[in-house]
């Protein structure tokens, strides 16, 4: 069973993956981008902003994806993987950037995956009120820093980008309380199994 868990900056995915991993102590925890050694670089370097061109940006998200499939997903696909963030988060990010057609987003996509995608998507969805109060509470970041009306246009991007991939989604509200949205997903994932 692979899953992730989407959302944006400050929904709560780091504090999901914590409870939810609790529950399946045996499962590959993981994310996207920078989980494996060339990943890592490649998530310093997209950090970094020294990329000028958002095409290249893009094509390295793809080389991150490649290797994350390749290195960790693909040889543990009879375990449980719960992975922060996903094909779904690069696919978004992308919609947002408007330099590459979806279809083309979808096609280098499948390329860089091999097909192989999450089988349950979770959406963490934050309302703009709730977005604004986190994002006060916290020293910002730099994708953070692009505002609240940026990462609502990712939170829709993300939606877009699973029925783009033709992914099961589910949206949790990530203003319940945390203990309600973990129950969620574990019984979302309690259906896959039966």
């Amino acid at each position: 069973m692979y899953i992730a868990i989407e959302g944006i900056d400050t929904a709560g995915k780091s504090t999901q993956i914590a409870n939810v991993s609790k529950h399946y102590p045996d499962a590959i925890i993981t994310k996207e981008p920078g989980a494996t050694e060339i990943g890592k670089e490649i998530r310093e370097m997209v950090l970094s902003a020294k990329a000028q061109s958002k095409k290249a940006e893009f094509l390295l998200f793809l080389a991150d994806r490649a290797e994350h499939i390749k290195e960790v997903v693909e040889p543990n696909l009879d375990k449980i993987i719960i992975s922060d963030r996903s094909a779904v988060s690069g696919v978004a990010y992308a919609l947002i950037q408007g330099e590459i057609s979806e279809t083309a987003i979808v096609h280098l996509n499948k390329f860089a995956t091999g097909g192989i995608y999450p089988q349950k998507v979770f959406l963490l969805k934050l309302t703009k009120a709730e977005l604004e109060y986190r994002l006060s509470q916290k020293e910002l970041d730099g994708i953070e820093l692009r505002g609240v009306e940026y990462l609502l246009s990712i939170q829709e991007a993300i939606i877009e980008a699973t029925k783009l991939l033709k992914l099961e989604l589910v949206t949790i509200d990530a203003t319940k309380s945390i203990e309600e949205i973990t129950k969620e997903i574990l019984d979302n994932m309690k259906d896959m199994n039966d």
